[in-house]
């Protein structure tokens, strides 16, 4: 996991919210006094301006993928050395993991906040169908197309990502297999990873212009129904939140008992800034002291923490299978149950490495939404309320890596009583 500095602060979410104020401002203008065909050609050519920074997001996803997760699974495979605590963290981050995909899984499919608004006039009906019959039904034959890649050059070019995350596992594998040697191509690839980081916030950049596109094509053709949407799908990702922050305090009091409330005062300012700033990697530093302080041996808080950081996104696995099935409800994008579940297979593996950027995982999201033929431009349409959303995730990244850490403390027997 590439340990960033702190971001600095930025003004984008106020440029952002700007262009929505402006997109809606202008597809309204266009909604209300220009005929029908206006309104259908005004929408198409403002696009391009979401078109443009959705391929900038697309340009970084195959490098990001391959970096993180090969660096990740090579340093996973320092744990041999480690034993007893290198198991017992990846119980935890595992079953951390798959309980908040699920959780964010159920809600979208209870909720349906995605069919709250109608996008699927950006498509004709034909290009629909098609959609919705790439996304459903998969044979074995088209599994094992999608999973197994006969070309890694091949797979990166297209966003391939299943297949891209194979070859990494087995490079990741074979990497820290060679020792010394391995090493190497670890610091390399870290190196790269960290390139590749810069890349996001330098592509985020041109957020604004991708929402104002996004937002005044769809209020030029739908008018005002998207903001019945963003209240919907943030209010219910808010209860999604609270329900994973019940999961993990009751998971956290039956290990910790009564000294759960000494360790939420002890982290409550981490807490605040990581969910200030969205970024967990700010509060890294403080966090590690205050956990030591807490009683957590320095040793387990060196390895637990850092893995964690790239292992155990819990807020944002919980937000990544939220999101991607409210933009393909929004879409009229069928995905039925054994696609949902493959989605969520995927997202597990793709979400390594990137806890400490802000709006990283909307990258780790397009990706997903390209391999399931849901249009990408539905990013752009969640942007707008996404600086909220990323707040309360990275505060719950926060969170479970703080109870992962004290927990995995505790199965040690070496959590002292301070």
């Amino acid at each position: 996991m590439p340990n960033a500095s702190p971001p600095p602060k930025s003004r984008l979410t106020l440029y952002i919210l700007i262009a929505m104020a402006l997109g809606i401002i202008t597809g309204y203008l266009i909604n209300r006094y220009s005929p029908v065909p206006t309104r259908g050609a005004f929408s198409t050519n403002i696009k391009l301006l979401t078109t443009i920074f959705l391929r900038l997001v697309q340009m970084i996803i195959a490098p990001l993928v391959f970096s993180t997760l090969v660096v990740g699974i090579a340093k996973l495979g320092d744990l041999k050395t480690v034993g007893r605590v290198g198991g017992k963290s990846l119980l935890w981050f595992v079953t951390a993991s798959l309980v908040s995909l699920m959780l964010g899984m159920a809600l979208v499919n209870f909720f349906k906040p995605g069919e709250s608004i109608h996008l699927g006039s950006t498509t004709s009906d034909a290009a629909a169908k098609e959609l919705i019959g790439k996304t459903t039904g998969f044979s074995l034959q088209n599994f094992v197309e999608h999973v197994v890649p006969k070309s890694v050059f091949e797979a990166m070019a297209g966003n391939e990502i299943l297949q891209l995350v194979v070859f990494s596992i087995f490079f990741g594998v074979a990497t820290a297999a060679l020792g010394d040697y391995g090493k190497i191509v670890i610091r390399g690839l870290d190196a790269v990873a960290h390139v590749i980081l810069k890349m996001v916030t330098y592509v985020m950049n041109f957020a604004p212009l991708g929402v104002f596109g996004a937002i005044s094509a769809v209020i030029a053709t739908n008018g005002l129904e998207i903001f019945r949407f963003y209240g919907l799908y943030f209010s219910q990702f808010i209860l999604g939140i609270v329900l994973l922050w019940i999961v993990l305090l009751t998971v956290g009091f039956i290990v910790l008992g009564r000294r759960l409330p000494i360790l939420l005062r002890r982290i409550s300012s981490p807490l605040l800034i990581a969910f200030s700033t969205t970024s967990s990697e700010a509060v890294f530093p403080k966090l590690t002291e205050e956990l030591e302080r807490f009683g957590c041996k320095d040793k387990i808080v060196a390895f637990v923490l850092p893995l964690g950081y790239s292992f155990n996104l819990d807020g944002s696995m919980m937000y990544m299978t939220f999101a991607s099935v409210a933009i393909a409800q929004a879409y009229g994008v069928h995905l039925d149950f054994g696609t949902q579940v493959t989605m969520l297979l995927v997202l597990m593996l793709t979400s390594k490495g990137i806890a400490g950027v802000p709006r990283a995982s909307l990258v780790v999201v397009t990706a997903t939404l390209a391999m399931f033929k849901i249009p990408a431009e539905g990013i752009a349409l969640i942007l707008p309320i996404d600086h909220f959303c990323d707040m309360f995730r990275t505060g719950t990244n926060v969170l479970g890596n703080t109870l992962a850490t004290t927990v995995v403390s505790k199965w040690e027997n070496s959590l002292e009583n301070n």
